[in-house]
């Protein structure tokens, strides 16, 4: 391989090795910019009831979020220093490579030089044509003395090209060295952001603890409404299925029976497919928000050795905020749950997603929603500072994280 051709090729891996670096660094930046607005959006919260009701378990409850997106914000953090490591390392081959095919290039050049200033002289050129024993071999000697003056002039310019790539270069690995270092003091303003964020978290925690039995009644009480609302859920879908069947039955027009037994006329079958296709990409049932209650079980924030089970996810939300289907689907029933307020249940082929915490409700059963359509407002406790949304999708009888299935 030509040097001309090596310091081509060097250059188009410089640019597609950039290019995909750029896709990989705008996606961490999208994620901390996500992270920033999350942790901006909470503290907003934290003030508000600090300002109005000053309720110690929404506080603990929003600081756990905060810390647990400024961990993770913190890890984004480092994951860009890497990246930029890793470019900066590229960028020192590149130049090291582009200076050592410089120098060859310089030689090279050197001797053409030498030699033509050897043989430089007109009449010597002249000479070196006309000796030729035929006419086809003088007309080739004058295309050789051609294309050889043609290639010192790109030898030239390709010496050129590579000292001009070598400062862009150099200019570059500046900018990422500076980008480093910043990047490295936002990360130590990070971590004491933390810090001062879990000393703050034992201090709510520790108040709390003195209020262990109070806690204790709240979590009994919460655990029995999130019982009742699986227990009315599961009852629904029951009944759902023996009527789908049924009528599945009655008509003959089933093509498909999920596990849970649930028969699907195509239109559901195709309904089911395009939500299961939209896993991750869903909207938040609510404009804004953060999700301060983790699917699944957990141990209690304040009550040690004690586990709290989710069956879906809790987002923290401003008051009056509109609570919003997540996909098209069809109402499959409105309920009233006492703890659970009022609950708005869609069903979406095989799939259900539910709304609880609602103090009011715009839609009925049997009507057709779309998606972003608005369902109904949160609840909001007396004097609260902010409202709460639960959320959960079921496939069939089965219970998933929303938390795997809206956009983030």
């Amino acid at each position: 391989m030509s040097l001309l051709k090596l310091n081509s090729f060097l250059l188009l891996f410089l640019f597609f090795t950039s290019f995909a670096s750029a896709q990989t660094k705008a996606e961490l930046e999208k994620k901390k910019k996500q992270l920033l607005n999350d942790i901006s959006y909470t503290n907003k919260l934290l003030k508000e009831n600090e300002e109005k009701t000053k309720n110690s378990f929404t506080e603990l409850n929003l600081i756990k979020k905060k810390i647990n997106d400024r961990q993770e914000l913190i890890y984004t953090i480092n994951s860009e220093i890497k990246y930029i490591d890793k470019q900066i390392q590229k960028n020192n081959d590149i130049i090291l490579s582009l200076k050592n095919d410089l120098t060859k290039l310089k030689q090279d050049y050197a001797h053409m030089i030498y030699y033509a200033n050897r043989n430089k002289s007109f009449y010597s050129r002249i000479m070196f044509v006309f000796a030729a024993n035929d006419f086809n071999q003088a007309y080739k000697r004058m295309k050789y003395l051609q294309q050889y003056a043609g290639f010192r002039k790109k030898q030239a310019e390709s010496i050129v090209k590579t000292q001009e790539t070598i400062s862009k270069k150099i200019d570059e690995l500046d900018e990422k060295k500076q980008e480093r270092v910043s990047l490295k003091e936002n990360n130590e303003h990070e971590k004491k952001q933390l810090g001062s964020e879990q000393e703050q978290q034992q201090v709510v925690i520790s108040k709390l603890q003195s209020q262990e039995n109070e806690l204790k009644e709240q979590l009994k009480k919460k655990q029995k409404d999130a019982d009742a609302l699986q227990k009315a859920i599961e009852e629904i879908i029951r009944k759902e299925i023996e009527a789908a069947q049924k009528a599945a039955q009655k008509a003959g027009n089933t093509t498909s029976v999920n596990k849970g037994g649930f028969p699907l006329t195509p239109e559901a079958q195709k309904l089911s497919n395009t939500f299961a296709s939209n896993k991750g990409k869903l909207p938040w049932p609510v404009t804004e928000g953060v999700i301060t209650g983790a699917f699944g079980t957990h141990e209690h924030a304040v009550l040690k050795g004690i586990m709290v089970d989710n069956n879906g996810i809790d987002i923290s939300t401003k008051k009056g905020t509109q609570v919003r289907s997540v996909f098209e689907g069809e109402v499959s029933s409105v309920i009233i749950i006492q703890g659970a307020g009022k609950c708005v249940m869609i069903r979406h082929g095989e799939y259900l997603s539910v709304y609880s915490y609602l103090s009011e409700v715009f839609v009925k059963k049997g009507d057709k929603v779309s998606t972003k359509q608005v369902l109904g407002i949160p609840a909001t406790e007396e004097n609260a500072s902010k409202s709460e949304v639960h959320l959960e999708i079921w496939k069939g009888t089965t219970k998933l994280n929303p938390e795997y299935w809206i956009y983030k």
